[in-house]
């Protein structure tokens, strides 16, 4: 829901109820006599409101201060000051530090008044609308981004193992869905596409390194029984065993590879479980409990043969639960 109110500040109720009836018929009205109450009904309803209207001068604090915590708390609201010819300096310097959109200079023209506050609604709707679409646009750019991390999983995972790596990465990636893997941020504030990918490249080097470190370790074991004891082993105070069943208390070792800032590179332990996967991947039974994800091994058998499109459906599957 779009923000459609707003909140006019002032320190003398016939203030209020002026601009109320003047105000009303073009969109609700909030009120509030002093930058606390102000304050108070930011934290509210803060969603709700498109405008912040405040008076400069009111006892106790005056209105740019209201106008400074709604710019750090609510950034996209389109904040106005009203003062006295008096004190046009204060509006100026507020203008320049980006605290307002205008200012509306006492006593009010009626005409203006109505003019600056359609004008303020209009621009709230524009932003909205501007955020909307970044919003969606950022929302592609992730979901790109976490498609990348899958396949080049499945590159290193192949270049890096003597294995059968797709039984291991479909398990993998069934896992990371069922403990609800997210989408990848991606700060464009602080780094572009072509650093982006050099993160990204250095992500699927270490990964690579990391697996071929851990193949002796898990291509060594024999029995069920071993496997999940190094799985454990491997993890240490994250997952539980039970039994012939394996508990992960977390869904951090499940999920970070997809879901991990470009800029931080994987540790070791963090890619165990992959690893693991890549050797009882094909025998592994998943299923989540209110404990947590849990794995369990079968003994023989021979497993099902993967569909060629396979990597393409799992894409789809947990590109679509980590928008959901």
């Amino acid at each position: 829901m779009r923000p459609d109110k707003i909140l006019y500040v002032d320190d003398e109720p016939m203030a209020l109820k002026y601009f109320e009836r003047l105000i009303s018929p073009m969109a609700p009205v909030l009120t509030a006599l002093s930058v606390e109450e102000g304050k108070a009904v930011l934290q509210a309803r803060g969603n709700e409101i498109a405008v912040l209207v405040s008076d400069q001068r009111m006892p106790g604090a005056h209105g740019n201060e209201l106008l400074r915590y709604a710019r750090d708390h609510h950034p996209a609201m389109v904040r106005m000051l009203t003062t006295a010819y008096s004190e046009l300096g204060e509006a100026i310097e507020a203008i320049n530090t980006g605290e307002i959109y205008r200012y509306i200079t006492k006593p009010w023209d009626l005409e203006l008044l109505r003019a600056d506050i359609r004008n303020a609604l209009e621009l709230s709707d524009t932003r909205c609308e501007r955020d909307d679409l970044l919003r969606e646009k950022m929302a592609v750019h992730r979901q790109q981004l976490l498609a990348s991390r899958i396949s080049q999983l499945a590159v290193v995972c192949a270049g890096f193992l003597n294995a059968d790596y797709e039984p291991g990465l479909l398990a993998y990636l069934r896992a990371a869905e069922l403990a609800g893997c997210l989408l990848p941020p991606i700060d464009w504030r602080s780094m572009d596409h072509a650093e982006l990918m050099q993160y990204e490249a250095q992500r699927s080097v270490s990964v690579g390194q990391a697996l071929a470190q851990w193949q002796p370790h898990f291509a060594a074991l024999e029995t069920p029984a071993q496997a999940l004891q190094a799985l454990v082993d491997a993890l240490p105070g994250q997952i539980t065993l039970q039994g012939d069943t394996a508990v992960f208390n977390g869904r951090h070792p499940l999920t970070w590879l997809l879901e991990a800032p470009s800029h931080e590179p994987p540790s070791g332990p963090l890619v165990a479980w992959l690893a693991w996967l890549m050797w009882w991947g094909s025998n592994a039974q998943l299923q989540v409990s209110g404990q947590g994800l849990s794995v369990r091994l079968t003994v023989g058998g021979t497993p099902a043969a993967l569909p060629s499109d396979w990597m393409a459906l799992a894409i789809e599957r947990i590109s679509q639960a980590a928008t959901e």
